[in-house]
């Protein structure tokens, strides 16, 4: 028998809800075991630290295929909790899982001894043990195109094209569930410092080819993206960073300390930094390096800072759920660290 696509494309990957799970009596006892268990913990009572210091603003950086694992809904609940103030990420996390999905897209169950051959025939595309339709993934692409056909022709800031995704699901969307919408709705500023680096590029790249020889375009202004979110760091001296995964979101957010400083403000490093990782910082790589590693550069503090190695799918619920229900996060009020761009548009105009 052939296998049509709809042979591979029939369980859908379902979001974890930690509104409904209280993860806090597991938590707790692994204060008193070992290992990654006890890092854990600790890792938890820094986050809720962070939380309950009201003037500290938390960035939540997001790298590896989080969305498409089920981990999407923590991300929207953490948003609209006050649990977070500013996201870096991935473009993958963003744009091909998050918006994909909020265009009414699904991930599905995979499997990983899956014939790839015969899944590229069907144009479906494998991470790891999900599937993602191909096909569905181009409307994705063209999706992007026509947000930017649709922007004044200039250079973006990878947040100010993020905001403008939201703001076309909160209008088009077929979900209310979307990282970006929430953020857009909460004036949670979302960086994508690769942006280029997933569907928004083949977007981009469709809106460039299409346009006529001479004419403007929109194009992506990195020194914009670092700028912005240096400016964050200006506003609110006090930040905190949660990372899940490593790569470019985390060194980015990191980064700004040292951007500030270079720019003559007295700022100090980040206060609390905790980091999920499965990377080795043995291979010297980014990914893999510890906290303490980045004190050497002036870039965290080590009074209330955690690495914890395990993979996100089981460390980031226990995290965030045990904070969640900790429920610190009911004193804070939202930053909406948006507003110091509209505020600069502004005073521009």
């Amino acid at each position: 028998m052939t296998l049509q696509k709809q042979d591979f494309l029939k369980d859908t990957v379902q979001h974890f809800d930690m509104k409904v799970i209280d993860p806090r009596p597991i938590v707790s006892q692994m204060e008193h075991m070992a290992f990654q268990a006890r890092n854990l913990s600790r890792a938890a009572d820094i986050y809720n630290r962070m939380l309950a210091d009201t003037e500290c603003g938390v960035i939540l950086c997001l790298a590896g295929s989080l969305v498409s694992a089920g981990l999407k809904q923590i991300i929207v609940d953490m948003i609209r909790s006050r649990m977070v103030d500013c996201i870096v990420s991935t473009g993958a996390n963003l744009v091909d899982q998050d918006f994909f999905e909020g265009l009414g897209f699904k991930h599905y169950k995979g499997d990983v001894t899956a014939d790839d051959a015969v899944l590229r025939e069907l144009a479906i595309d494998r991470i790891y043990d999900t599937y993602i339709d191909e096909d569905e993934l181009r409307v994705c692409d063209d999706t992007v195109r026509q947000i930017c056909d649709g922007l004044q022709p200039r250079p973006y800031s990878s947040r100010e094209i993020l905001a403008e995704m939201g703001k076309y699901l909160q209008a088009n969307g077929k979900t209310k569930d979307s990282i970006l919408q929430a953020a857009f709705e909460a004036e949670v500023p979302v960086f994508c410092p690769a942006f280029s680096d997933c569907s928004a590029g083949f977007g981009l790249v469709m809106h460039q080819f299409n346009r006529p020889a001479g004419q403007p375009r929109v194009s992506l202004d990195s020194a914009a993206d670092f700028l912005e979110l240096t400016r964050i760091k200006l506003a609110c001296k006090e930040t905190g960073l949660l990372m899940v995964g490593g790569g470019v979101p985390k060194n980015f957010a990191q980064d700004i300390v040292v951007a500030a400083e270079l720019l003559g403000a007295d700022v100090p490093m980040h206060k609390y930094a905790i980091q999920l990782t499965v990377a080795d910082e043995r291979d010297g790589a980014l990914s893999g390096s510890t906290l303490k590693e980045a004190s050497s550069w002036g870039k965290v503090d080590l009074a209330w800072e955690q690495m914890v190695y395990g993979e996100a799918t089981l460390t980031f619920p226990l995290l965030a759920g045990s904070a969640y229900h900790q429920r610190k996060w009911e004193a804070r009020e939202f930053k909406r660290f948006a507003r110091i761009f509209e505020l600069e548009a502004a005073n521009a105009g």
